[in-house]
């Protein structure tokens, strides 16, 4: 396997699949199978999940709600998503450990960074909840953190595209895929990797980016074998 540990960015919309809002159980399923596979070939696998599939909280403040509070509500919604995936995880026979940015010890252990490293050195796969407590940072900023902090080899951001693009090919049928980019020219041509906070501490640390299709059953295999299912951003 090209990495041993990764950080595996999944986006929270990505859990609706076809459905207007909530948890689809067949993506849901997909998503624990795939990563079963790679942690059974001895891939170390920590897991950063989004909550916009159920509360998101830059939107609050359009319906009334405070801007911290609504962050606060989207952390909440990560952990759901987290218990979630725990679960489907599990029901696979895979051993998980879920791990909380805010205490509620009923649910998930608190997050610390030794602990956290270490049941992934036992072969566990750790999902890291409720953002890193503190409200104004998303989940991209999460996973770029608790990446570093675990020591991660690369950050592995699963959307609905195969990679980055010159524009939203969604929306532009002509964009073209870059199969590899430096930081600085990411940058330079303000493409949307992640949030520019996510986005600066992977680079000022030197840690690769990958953005690839989660939704194509096989492709995170593909990526931990080395081929190139999608965009490597570098130093």
């Amino acid at each position: 396997m090209k990495y041993k540990r990764i950080l595996l960015k999944l986006s929270g919309e990505a859990l609706m699949g076809t459905q207007q809002y909530g948890i689809d159980p067949d993506r849901l399923n997909q998503y624990a199978t795939e990563i079963k596979e790679v942690a059974s070939r001895g891939v170390e696998v920590a897991i950063v999940i989004g909550g916009g599939n159920i509360f998101r909280g830059v939107q609050a403040e359009a319906s009334g709600i405070e801007r911290v509070q609504g962050d606060y509500m989207g952390m909440l919604a990560t952990v759901i998503n987290g218990m979630a995936l725990q679960s489907a995880l599990e029901s696979n026979g895979t051993y998980t450990r879920l791990m909380s940015g805010i205490n509620m010890e009923q649910v998930c252990e608190p997050f610390i960074r030794r602990r956290a490293i270490r049941h992934l050195e036992k072969g566990r796969i750790v999902i890291f909840g409720a953002g890193i407590g503190n409200p104004y940072f998303t989940t991209d900023s999460t996973a770029s953190l608790r990446a570093i902090e675990i020591q991660a080899d690369v950050v592995l951001k699963g959307t609905r595209v195969d990679g980055v693009y010159t524009a939203d090919p969604e929306k532009d049928p002509s964009a073209k895929r870059y199969s590899q980019l430096t930081f600085q020219e990411a940058y330079e041509k303000n493409l949307n990797v992640m949030d520019m906070t996510a986005f600066t501490l992977c680079m000022e640390n030197g840690l690769p980016i990958i953005v690839f299709d989660m939704n194509k059953p096989g492709n995170l295999l593909k990526i931990l074998e080395g081929e190139k299912a999608g965009t490597l951003i570098q130093s």
